[in-house]
């Protein structure tokens, strides 16, 4: 029999390949990419879920989630439009960060209960997932979990009089915050630039009365992920998507492969996208993900919000 993975690699020919080689995604979804039929998916189903969990998209990995009452603002970027300059040695770093505006009001986004840091690029104050504008703006007295020590002496030095560590067993009212582990880009890419990349990490979200909530944070596919779906069966699974590009390395997030690898792995969980078209070594367009997940056939349980848009699950 012929597997998905080996019909995309077969379906290449010369005039697909040669359009395919100016996606910059690996050769199998280059492949698919041009394979698929061109337009946007419709809307699609939010899954079997009760509706409860809600997941406000605000900009890149910046997410509010409310999960069983409580709200948790996720890895906060709240620099207005342009205001630093690219990733250098980074994919497109003559653009300017963010790509694009705050959709979400600041009202909005700072109105929660806690806040989380996957990962701060070893405290980067232009990082992506927590730059100087939130060290400004975010309140100082909100409980903050970080991923480590390291991280959260960081950001205890910025001010933050409640900062504590997460673990596998980390609790905030209620709700259980698992650490889970993982690898900002391949083996390879790490190697090289894990100095600059930094630790990252996870979170699963579980209570009684809610289901089970997996953040991939930034990783790529690998032992770490397949583990974590092993040992929490998450019902939804939120991915870090946009395949960012380090100059000269592979993508060091997840792309539209490492989707569909996490799709065929949790056949019946809902699937969520972020981190995408935000800042300027992002690659994967929801437009790109939206075709593939058509093609590959998980689309009807496929959300990619936009940013300023709510999801229910």
């Amino acid at each position: 029999m012929t597997s998905r993975r080996q019909f995309i690699q077969l379906s290449v020919t010369g005039a697909v390949a040669a359009a395919a080689a100016s996606i910059p995604f690996t050769s199998a979804a280059q492949s698919a990419l041009t394979a698929a039929t061109s337009g946007t998916a419709g809307k699609v189903s939010a899954g079997s879920g009760k509706g409860r969990i809600k997941i406000t998209q605000v900009r890149n990995a910046t997410l509010i989630v409310n999960y069983a009452g409580v709200k948790f603002l996720i890895d906060p970027y709240l620099a207005e439009k342009e205001a630093y300059p690219g990733f250098e040695g980074t994919l497109n770093s003559q653009l300017r960060n963010p790509r694009v505006a705050l959709k979400t009001p600041l009202s909005t986004i700072l109105d929660v209960d806690a806040v989380i840091v996957t990962h701060t690029h070893n405290g980067n104050p232009q990082g992506d997932h927590w730059d100087e504008a939130a060290v400004k703006l975010v309140p100082k007295h909100l409980p903050l979990f970080a991923q480590h020590e390291a991280d959260a002496a960081r950001i205890r030095a910025q001010g933050f009089t409640d900062v504590r560590v997460l673990t596998p067993q980390s609790s905030f009212k209620g709700v259980s915050l698992s650490w889970t582990p993982g690898r900002h880009g391949t083996e390879e890419a790490t190697a090289v630039a894990g100095e600059g990349l930094g630790d990252v990490c996870g979170i699963a979200f579980r209570h009684a009365d809610e289901e089970t909530l997996y953040l991939t944070g930034d990783t790529r596919w690998n032992s770490y992920v397949r583990k974590t779906l092993k040992t929490y069966k998450p019902d939804v699974i939120v991915m870090n998507a946009g395949f960012a590009i380090a100059t000269n390395l592979d993508g060091i997030i997840m792309g539209v492969e490492d989707v569909n690898e996490v799709a065929e792995a949790m056949p019946d969980a809902t699937l969520i996208a972020s981190h995408l078209e935000a800042v300027n070594h992002c690659t994967v367009t929801r437009a790109d993900l939206r075709k593939y997940s058509q093609l590959m056939g998980f689309d009807s349980r496929l959300l990619i919000p936009e940013d300023g848009e709510t999801v229910s699950v």
